[in-house]
């Protein structure tokens, strides 16, 4: 059956404004985003951009989703080819300093960038960064958890999880804020030292 050439389109030109959406969020956050800015950017129609979301708040939503997918493809999925326990965490860790350190998008990790912005603030948006942070926490949470039942660590999964988070997130902070690759460099010694095994 032929796919529908105004269908095509309109989930490639979806795909272009949630590209962009991501970006500038990295950067400004969501709440820099807006439709019209969008439109602008991407020489593209104010009436055909609202026509792809509607709303202000559900083009934050749709643009979490598609960060999600961007940070899964860098950071979670190529880790998955890798033999669980101790050598996917490691994995882990890395790809997730490498998607930072590398400004898979300009503004550093999305989901640290946004999840300050939202952290405080109830709501629909507030709840996808969290869902979002979330999942991907309870990955790192997971692996650990196999590293320690595979024998290959001796830790608490949630303690030593819990670290490997808060210095992922440090050295994008720091990174993001004082420039330098510096930041990634100490992460990556400290989580090499506590996943020495």
């Amino acid at each position: 059956m032929p796919v529908d050439g105004r269908l095509a389109r309109g989930d490639a030109t979806r795909r272009l404004v949630l590209r962009r959406a991501a970006d500038v969020a990295s950067v400004d956050g969501l709440d820099g985003l807006s439709l019209g800015r969008l439109a602008g950017e991407l020489e593209l129609s104010k009436s055909g951009v609202f026509a792809l979301f509607g709303s202000k708040e559900e083009l934050q939503l749709a643009t979490i989703q598609a960060a999600f997918g961007i940070f899964e493809a860098h950071v979670v999925t190529p880790a998955s080819a890798v033999p669980p326990g101790l050598p996917r965490l490691r994995a882990i860790c890395e790809n997730w300093l490498e998607y930072s350190e590398n400004r898979v998008f300009p503004g550093g990790c999305f989901f640290f960038n946004v999840g300050a912005e939202f952290d405080a603030r109830p709501g629909r948006v507030h709840d996808a960064v969290a869902s979002a942070s979330g999942s991907f926490a309870s990955v790192i949470r997971e692996t650990c958890g196999e590293a320690v039942a595979l024998g290959q660590l001796d830790a608490d999964p949630e303690v030593l999880a819990f670290e490997l988070h808060a210095l992922g997130r440090a050295a994008n902070a720091d990174a993001v804020l004082n420039g330098g690759t510096r930041a990634y460099a100490l992460a990556r010694r400290a989580m090499r030292a506590r996943l020495a095994g």
